[in-house]
């Protein structure tokens, strides 16, 4: 591990800090950066127990607005695609992923109810942004899922590994 990252990760560890540290690693992690912030949720809630709905609150809030920034990525992407072709495009996914354009095109902003999936989830709001479905209801669905998702793993983490530190 570099020597820089060890005082930092102390530095987050600290409980007075744990909200900040929630909310950063939620956010990077729902971008296509390959983190994920589970740990972090659990980690601070085996500390402060008592902070488990803020902790929710935060997590869902950061996630999602990382999940937002990849949809603006894509929507970004597209039109420097349009940009470097002098064209628009209307959806060159279509030849070569029709069942997947057609399932989104169908589901619309509901289908970013799984950006929570690992893997995929991520890249679905890029796609989402890439399409350009609306922009507040996508981050509604992905607000919806993302809660779902750290709702279920945190307390299916805290049930199957109760007590304190």
């Amino acid at each position: 591990m570099p020597d820089w990252l060890t005082p930092l990760m102390h530095a987050l560890a600290m409980p007075e800090l744990g909200l900040s540290t929630v909310f950063v690693v939620s956010f990077f992690s729902a971008t296509l950066l390959p983190l994920g912030s589970e740990a972090v949720v659990f980690g601070l809630l085996k500390i402060s127990p008592e902070l488990f709905w803020p902790v929710m609150a935060v997590a869902t809030t950061g996630n999602t607005l990382g999940g937002a920034v990849s949809w603006a990525m894509g929507l970004a992407a597209h039109r420097a695609v349009d940009k470097v072709r002098h064209k628009p495009t209307d959806h060159p996914t279509a030849t070569r992923h029709p069942r997947a354009l057609r399932w989104l095109k169908r589901f619309g902003p509901k289908a970013c109810l799984l950006s929570w999936l690992p893997g995929v989830g991520d890249p679905l709001c890029a796609v989402a942004g890439w399409l350009n479905l609306p922009f507040w209801p996508c981050v509604l669905y992905m607000a919806i899922g993302k809660f779902a998702r750290y709702l279920t793993v945190t307390t299916g983490l805290l049930w199957v590994f109760p007590g304190g530190l």
